[in-house]
């Protein structure tokens, strides 16, 4: 089973994380020299808070970043895939290919469901749990479809090629919809 990921890749995120845990790090310091000293040092606090505000929004605001880059990143590979089959001129889509269609139009139409109740956050986590239960689907159709096509005599070497890089295309896709459904679940935290 893949190791989930919980820290983004971008190093932004990375610095501002690191800020963040500076910041922390400076604020309980700082409580405990005013409860060691037994004053408050109430100013320094609230502006170590509003210092931690300000790397907080701006986190959110690169969570944002990343769903609409994750969004972009779906129709990026769907587009790829269309071009794909028009590239190795598939005559025939197999039943397959057809059923991962039908997942990602099912994913598709919750993610549109998901953005628009990413507002007020009603409902939002049964249509994102749809989301990831139809990747899983994906992930099954995906495997079960590469056994049929490496058990096949009949297919020929460039069609296990062109197969393999569609299937491979498909639940990519499914995959990025899982993975902005997981951004629009971190938002809906925040």
């Amino acid at each position: 089973m893949p190791k989930l990921n919980l820290v983004p890749r971008e190093r932004r995120f990375n610095e501002l994380f690191s800020r963040q845990g500076q910041l922390v790090s400076e604020a309980l310091a700082e409580l405990g020299g005013s409860l060691n000293d037994e004053r408050s040092h109430h100013a320094v606090m609230r502006e170590l808070e509003h210092r931690c505000d300000d790397v907080t929004h701006e986190i959110y605001n690169l969570t944002i970043l990343m769903l609409a880059h994750s969004l972009d990143e779906i129709v990026d590979l769907a587009e790829e895939t269309a071009d794909k089959i028009d590239l190795y001129h598939v005559e025939s889509i197999t039943d397959a290919a057809k059923s991962m269609g039908r997942c990602l139009a099912q994913a598709g139409s919750q993610i549109a469901s998901a953005a628009d109740k990413l507002v007020d956050g009603k409902d939002l986590v049964e249509v994102l749990e749809d989301i990831h239960r139809l990747e899983n689907e994906g992930d099954h159709i995906t495997r079960q479809a590469l056994q049929r096509l490496f058990e096949t005599n009949h297919r020929t070497a460039a069609d296990l090629i062109k197969w393999k890089d569609l299937y491979a295309l498909l639940e990519s896709t499914l995959d990025e919809c899982e993975s902005a459904a997981e951004i629009m679940e971190s938002i809906n935290i925040k």
